[in-house]
């Protein structure tokens, strides 16, 4: 009697211990992030001193497909890399759609896990760290008159949860600020910086290998 007791906790054991491996969230993981993107820049994006006078910034949201990269070094630190096809924006110029870009942000973050670890099923992150903006295909609909704008290094914070349905595919949502301030130059002349300090959210999957 008492060696079939001992023999049904022992594979009892062994069942919770590899239900418990089987959805562990932790050390050793990578990860893959796959979704869509929305990238906000803030409302007040500042003012260029122009030849053609002062004008109001207004940069415009964008949407586009991004993805993540990441490694779980302990069962609750980890580090990501977001990226992202080209957002393209239309950039407002006292109210007129008057230029455009296109950017890449790039960011890298050390992220924390509260529940890593365990087998909860609900899996809350927080993430700082860095994002690198680098701006391209920059145009005007103003004849003879260029813009540039300068690739940006700035401070990163993040917020995510990883809804788990097995051992490796999840539900993934996630929000990330981002200090993005651009210096421009309009005709090959200084005329200020563009804030930008935008909300990044972006929904989709995520694979755990």
């Amino acid at each position: 009697m008492h060696k079939r007791t001992l023999t049904i906790l022992i594979a009892t054991s062994v069942a919770v211990t590899a239900s418990t491996q089987v959805f562990a969230y932790g050390a050793g993981d990578f990860f893959a992030r796959l979704g869509v993107a929305k990238f906000a820049p803030k409302s007040d994006n500042g003012s260029l001193d122009t030849a053609l006078g002062v004008l109001e910034t207004d940069v415009q949201d964008d949407s586009a497909f991004a993805f993540a990269l990441g490694y779980r070094f302990t069962d609750k630190l980890g580090v990501e890399l977001l990226a992202s096809e080209p957002f393209d924006h239309d950039i407002e110029l006292n109210d007129a759609n008057l230029a455009s870009t296109e950017h890449l942000p790039p960011t890298l973050t050390l992220q924390y896990y509260p529940l890593g670890g365990t087998d909860a099923y609900v899996q809350p992150y927080v993430g700082v760290g860095v994002n690198y903006t680098r701006f391209s295909d920059e145009k005007t609909k103003v004849d003879g008159v260029s813009l540039e704008l300068d690739d940006s290094w700035g401070a990163a914070g993040q917020l995510g949860l990883d809804l788990l349905i097995d051992d490796r595919w999840a539900l993934n949502g996630a929000v990330w600020y981002m200090d993005i301030d651009t210096d421009a130059k309009v005709g090959g002349a200084d005329a200020g910086k563009v804030e930008l300090d935008p909300i990044l959210v972006m929904g989709g999957i995520s694979y755990h290998f």
